[in-house]
């Protein structure tokens, strides 16, 4: 079983996004930036992100390079945009957030519906 349509569909659904922020905001600051980028970008990578986890690398590198293009905006190297804009990689989110599931479930922090 493969999510990968899932996830093609996601980038490219976040990709038209990121036009229509290239297109209305033509110099856009570190603040603004962070705020579009969280509310519009990343809540559509991160949809269902537990479940349509991508593993495979190609996917993985499908999915960063989203950001990637959309940190372009700022006009650094993709290392220093995201150092500047304090983001981390959607690679390292994704481990943080398996972490902190593991860590609910062994805790017993889920309540038994």
């Amino acid at each position: 079983m493969s999510f990968s349509d899932h996830i093609t569909e996601k980038v490219n659904k976040t990709y038209s996004i990121l036009g229509i922020i290239k297109r209305n905001f033509q110099h856009v600051d570190k603040v603004a930036f962070v705020l579009l980028h969280k509310a519009l970008i990343r809540s559509h990578l991160k949809y269902a992100n537990t479940v349509l986890s991508p593993y495979k690398q190609y996917l993985i590198e499908v999915v960063e390079k989203v950001q990637k293009r959309a940190t372009k905006l700022v006009h650094e190297r993709h290392t220093d945009r995201l150092k500047y804009l304090k983001l981390l990689t959607l690679k390292y989110r994704q481990h943080r957030g398996d972490m902190i599931e593991t860590n609910k479930i062994i805790h017993g922090l889920y309540v038994d519906l």
